[in-house]
Protein backbone atom coordinates (compact mmCIF):
# COMPACT_ATOMS: atom_id res chain seq x y z
CA UNK A 1 0.00 0.00 0.00
CA UNK A 2 1.52 3.59 -1.09
CA UNK A 3 1.16 7.01 1.06
CA UNK A 4 0.77 9.05 -2.05
CA UNK A 5 -1.13 12.10 -0.27
CA UNK A 6 2.31 12.16 2.47
CA UNK A 7 0.58 12.35 5.19
CA UNK A 8 1.78 10.42 8.44
CA UNK A 9 -0.92 7.88 10.10
CA UNK A 10 -1.28 7.39 14.00
CA UNK A 11 -3.15 4.43 13.95
CA UNK A 12 -5.27 3.83 17.27
CA UNK A 13 -7.91 0.73 15.59
CA UNK A 14 -9.28 1.03 19.76
CA UNK A 15 -11.11 4.27 19.19
CA UNK A 16 -13.17 2.49 16.73
CA UNK A 17 -15.46 1.03 19.61
CA UNK A 18 -15.84 4.75 20.29
CA UNK A 19 -16.55 5.75 16.86
CA UNK A 20 -19.22 3.03 16.53
CA UNK A 21 -21.34 4.10 19.74
CA UNK A 22 -19.67 1.47 22.07
CA UNK A 23 -19.82 2.26 25.96
CA UNK A 24 -22.16 5.68 24.96
CA UNK A 25 -24.11 6.40 28.12
CA UNK A 26 -27.84 4.71 28.44
CA UNK A 27 -29.95 6.31 27.16
CA UNK A 28 -32.54 6.88 30.34
CA UNK A 29 -32.21 8.98 33.01
CA UNK A 30 -31.75 6.17 35.91
CA UNK A 31 -28.46 4.84 33.91
CA UNK A 32 -26.91 8.28 33.12
CA UNK A 33 -24.25 9.32 35.39
CA UNK A 34 -25.30 13.00 35.43
CA UNK A 35 -28.69 11.97 36.52
CA UNK A 36 -27.29 9.98 39.23
CA UNK A 37 -25.00 12.88 40.48
CA UNK A 38 -28.13 14.96 40.49
CA UNK A 39 -30.63 11.86 42.70
CA UNK A 40 -26.68 11.97 45.19
CA UNK A 41 -26.19 8.47 44.46
CA UNK A 42 -23.28 8.93 42.15
CA UNK A 43 -19.93 11.18 42.08
CA UNK A 44 -21.31 13.52 44.53
CA UNK A 45 -18.58 14.81 45.85
CA UNK A 46 -17.31 16.45 42.58
CA UNK A 47 -20.61 18.76 42.31
CA UNK A 48 -19.07 22.73 43.40
CA UNK A 49 -22.68 24.08 42.92
CA UNK A 50 -25.96 23.45 42.30
CA UNK A 51 -28.65 26.07 41.15
CA UNK A 52 -32.50 25.77 40.86
CA UNK A 53 -32.16 24.16 37.55
CA UNK A 54 -28.72 23.54 36.65
CA UNK A 55 -25.51 22.38 38.81
CA UNK A 56 -21.51 22.74 38.19
CA UNK A 57 -19.37 19.76 38.16
CA UNK A 58 -15.99 18.58 38.48
CA UNK A 59 -15.13 16.61 35.33
CA UNK A 60 -13.60 13.08 36.33
CA UNK A 61 -11.89 12.80 33.48
CA UNK A 62 -10.58 16.24 33.09
CA UNK A 63 -8.12 18.37 29.96
CA UNK A 64 -6.73 20.16 32.33
CA UNK A 65 -7.15 20.82 36.25
CA UNK A 66 -10.06 22.69 36.98
CA UNK A 67 -12.47 21.41 34.14
CA UNK A 68 -15.53 21.97 34.87
CA UNK A 69 -19.20 20.79 33.49
CA UNK A 70 -22.64 22.94 33.75
CA UNK A 71 -25.60 20.70 33.34
CA UNK A 72 -29.19 21.15 33.82
CA UNK A 73 -30.09 18.60 36.21
CA UNK A 74 -33.29 17.86 33.79
CA UNK A 75 -31.82 15.02 31.58
CA UNK A 76 -32.09 16.40 28.33
CA UNK A 77 -30.05 16.09 25.54
CA UNK A 78 -30.64 19.12 23.33
CA UNK A 79 -29.73 22.75 23.56
CA UNK A 80 -32.86 23.57 22.09
CA UNK A 81 -34.98 21.39 25.09
CA UNK A 82 -33.98 23.24 27.52
CA UNK A 83 -36.59 25.82 28.84
CA UNK A 84 -35.92 29.58 29.44
CA UNK A 85 -35.38 29.17 33.12
CA UNK A 86 -32.68 26.21 32.25
CA UNK A 87 -31.00 28.36 29.68
CA UNK A 88 -30.56 31.11 31.81
CA UNK A 89 -29.54 29.69 34.59
CA UNK A 90 -26.57 27.75 32.50
CA UNK A 91 -25.27 30.86 30.77
CA UNK A 92 -25.34 32.57 34.22
CA UNK A 93 -23.64 29.37 35.92
CA UNK A 94 -20.67 29.34 32.88
CA UNK A 95 -20.05 32.79 33.86
CA UNK A 96 -19.56 31.92 37.10
CA UNK A 97 -17.70 29.36 36.61
CA UNK A 98 -15.23 31.07 34.31
CA UNK A 99 -14.79 33.52 37.16
CA UNK A 100 -14.58 30.98 39.94
CA UNK A 101 -11.76 29.61 37.47
CA UNK A 102 -10.18 32.66 36.92
CA UNK A 103 -9.78 33.45 41.08
CA UNK A 104 -8.53 30.19 41.82
CA UNK A 105 -5.97 29.61 39.12
CA UNK A 106 -5.23 31.94 36.42
CA UNK A 107 -5.41 30.16 33.15
CA UNK A 108 -4.52 32.14 30.35
CA UNK A 109 -7.88 31.41 28.92
CA UNK A 110 -10.69 29.25 28.25
CA UNK A 111 -12.13 26.98 25.86
CA UNK A 112 -16.53 26.87 26.78
CA UNK A 113 -18.39 24.67 24.62
CA UNK A 114 -21.32 21.98 24.07
CA UNK A 115 -21.01 18.82 22.06
CA UNK A 116 -24.28 17.70 20.81
CA UNK A 117 -24.62 14.64 19.60
CA UNK A 118 -21.68 11.74 19.77
CA UNK A 119 -20.21 12.61 16.37
CA UNK A 120 -19.92 15.92 17.93
CA UNK A 121 -17.99 14.56 20.52
CA UNK A 122 -19.92 14.25 23.26
CA UNK A 123 -19.28 11.17 25.23
CA UNK A 124 -22.69 11.15 27.43
CA UNK A 125 -24.37 12.86 24.86
CA UNK A 126 -28.08 12.03 26.15
CA UNK A 127 -27.43 14.78 28.94
CA UNK A 128 -26.43 18.09 27.89
CA UNK A 129 -23.45 19.46 29.45
CA UNK A 130 -20.87 22.79 28.55
CA UNK A 131 -17.69 22.10 28.82
CA UNK A 132 -15.21 25.05 30.74
CA UNK A 133 -11.48 24.13 30.32
CA UNK A 134 -9.23 26.64 31.49
CA UNK A 135 -6.35 27.15 28.91
CA UNK A 136 -2.75 28.12 29.90
CA UNK A 137 0.10 28.89 27.38
CA UNK A 138 1.87 25.69 27.12
CA UNK A 139 -0.58 23.30 28.79
CA UNK A 140 -0.19 20.30 25.85
CA UNK A 141 3.35 19.30 25.65
CA UNK A 142 5.36 16.26 24.37
CA UNK A 143 3.61 14.11 26.94
CA UNK A 144 -0.05 14.58 25.22
CA UNK A 145 1.66 14.58 21.73
CA UNK A 146 3.86 12.19 21.63
CA UNK A 147 3.01 10.04 24.68
CA UNK A 148 -0.98 9.80 24.12
CA UNK A 149 -0.46 10.86 27.93
CA UNK A 150 -1.88 14.11 29.94
CA UNK A 151 0.06 15.10 33.11
CA UNK A 152 -2.20 16.69 35.82
CA UNK A 153 -0.33 18.80 38.38
CA UNK A 154 -3.27 18.74 40.62
CA UNK A 155 -5.40 15.59 42.61
CA UNK A 156 -9.19 16.01 41.96
CA UNK A 157 -9.79 16.53 45.29
CA UNK A 158 -8.02 19.64 45.88
CA UNK A 159 -8.95 20.94 42.58
CA UNK A 160 -12.40 20.35 43.71
CA UNK A 161 -11.86 22.35 47.06
CA UNK A 162 -10.31 25.25 45.66
CA UNK A 163 -13.26 25.96 43.26
CA UNK A 164 -15.66 25.14 45.44
CA UNK A 165 -14.62 27.24 48.22
CA UNK A 166 -14.36 30.13 46.07
CA UNK A 167 -17.93 29.48 44.85
CA UNK A 168 -18.97 29.78 48.40
CA UNK A 169 -16.77 32.73 48.92
CA UNK A 170 -18.56 33.79 45.85
CA UNK A 171 -21.98 33.27 47.63
CA UNK A 172 -21.19 35.33 50.77
CA UNK A 173 -20.23 38.27 48.68
CA UNK A 174 -23.55 38.10 46.53
CA UNK A 175 -22.20 36.48 43.42
CA UNK A 176 -24.69 34.70 41.15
Amino acid sequence: MTNDDHLQRLWAPYRMAYVRGAGDAPTEPDACPFCLMVAGERQTELIIARGWTCFVVLNLFPYNPGHLMVLPMRHVADYTELDAAETAELAAMTQRAIVTVRDVSAPDGFNVGINLGGVAGGSISQHLHQHVVPRWAGDANFMTVLGGTKTMPQLLEDTCGLLREAWDESDDAGGT
